[in-house]
């Protein structure tokens, strides 16, 4: 068992914008997302307080609501461990996500999106764009998620909503890291602005096509392999025998 003693230095401080343990909590949902916080290591409420200049008591609170979201799970009188997602979990989601995301972009598109909606979305695209050339990966997630949540809320759903942040909430990005050395990940985050501008233009196809190449993405971060070129298919599970599903940092068999 690995048990972390404080080598967290990849976090973020945090910036005060809402309760601590609220602020807390988003903080460590998207390093345990982005990869940051490593599956299958231990981290005490104590070490993550220590980095964060806080008490234990809001840590303790904020990963409580993490094992609740099924993110990591308790290591009794040592901290919380970061759950792993096998390969077909990952695909599972993609392909769940595809199944609801792509046709309602395309029903919000046909709609029209309010433009104070497009000018609200216009700087998080840009944030996370912005993330990615500093490769703050937190805030890299933290931001996409507000994005596309705050995108789908347009269709007037509120519990398709929250099925995609469960969906989001459970994904793991192991490769955002390894992306970074290639054009993929700026790639991906460029999309989000390429994507309002389609549904500003009421282009539901072009932004049908989009979000379909932009879920190819995704699934291609995760399992830390380029995405597919091209709209592709609807994401879901790999056909291929061969895929690699390998836990993140284990060398290529």
């Amino acid at each position: 068992m690995t048990v972390d003693d404080g080598a967290t230095t990849r976090l973020p401080s945090l910036r005060g914008r809402r309760s601590l343990r609220e602020e807390i909590a988003e903080t460590l949902r998207g390093a345990v997302i982005s990869g940051e916080l490593k599956p299958g290591v231990v981290y005490s409420a104590p070490s993550l307080a220590e980095h964060f200049g806080v008490s234990a008591t809001p840590v303790r609170e904020a990963m409580l609501d993490l094992t609740k979201e099924g993110l990591v799970e308790i290591a009794r009188n040592k901290g919380f461990r970061v759950t792993h997602l096998s390969a077909a979990e990952l695909d599972d989601i993609t392909h769940l996500r595809a199944l609801i995301e792509i046709p309602v972009i395309r029903q919000i598109t046909e709609a029209g999106v309010a433009p104070e909606v497009i000018a609200r979305l216009r700087p998080l695209a840009a944030g996370i764009e912005d993330a990615a050339n500093r490769r703050d990966f937190i805030a890299h997630v933290t931001i996409d998620m507000e994005f596309h949540l705050t995108l789908l809320e347009q269709a007037g759903n509120s519990r398709l909503v929250e099925i995609v942040r469960s969906l989001r909430t459970s994904s793991r990005l192991y490769g955002l890291r390894t992306l970074t050395e290639g054009s993929a990940l700026f790639d991906s985050s460029h999309e989000h602005a390429e994507l309002l501008d389609l549904i500003e233009a009421g282009d539901a196809d072009g932004a049908e096509a989009l979000m379909r190449r932009h879920l190819g993405h995704v699934r291609g971060i995760w399992a830390e392999k380029p995405p597919a070129p091209g709209p592709g298919p609807d994401p879901g599970p790999d056909p291929d025998p061969g895929h690699d599903s390998r836990p993140p940092g284990e060398p290529p068999r």
